[in-house]
Order: structure tokens, then C-alpha cells, then sequence
């Protein structure tokens, strides 16, 4: 089965980095890399909190007339307990 992050982080390897940070890696992805880089899994919706500031401010600035609602509303479908 073909994986987006194993696709990326073999071709990070093969461009001499040294880290490689996504949101969505699968398991195996992790063996895969075989320490020949270090994997930083930051999480999808966690990802999202850090971005989705980034991307209202660079599109209000960039589109001045396209209206951008930020929402507050919490939609992680993890729960840690």
C-alpha cells in the first residue's frame, strides 16, 4: 500500500536531511526511516492550532476583500485521558 509520508521522508533521506516534520504519519513509516533521519509526527489537528493564525493573517493581508471567519470551534476527534 502506497503512503504519502513514507514517499516524503524517502525523499528527504535521499536529499540529506536531517529531520523531516509532518502531521500524518503512519505507523510503519516510523521503521521505514531506519534512523537514517529523525521523524517529528507533530499531529494533524494539533498542527492545524498552530496554522490555521498563520494562514487567516497571510490571507486577510494578501485578499482584502475575501471575507476569512477564523472559527473557535474545537473538532479533534482525540481524546486523551
Amino acid at each position: 500500500m502506497w503512503r504519502i509520508g513514507k514517499l516524503f521522508s524517502e525523499n528527504a533521506i535521499n536529499q540529506k536531511a536531517d529531520i523531516f516534520i509532518s502531521s500524518d504519519f503512519k505507523y510503519h513509516d516510523y521503521f521505514d526511516a531506519d534512523n537514517k533521519i529523525i521523524i517529528v509526527d507533530v499531529g494533524h489537528y494539533e498542527s492545524e492550532l498552530v496554522t490555521k493564525e498563520i494562514f487567516y493573517e497571510l490571507f486577510t493581508k494578501k485578499f482584502t476583500s475575501f471575507a476569512v471567519h477564523l472559527s473557535k470551534i474545537i473538532t479533534n476527534p482525540v481524546k486523551f485521558y
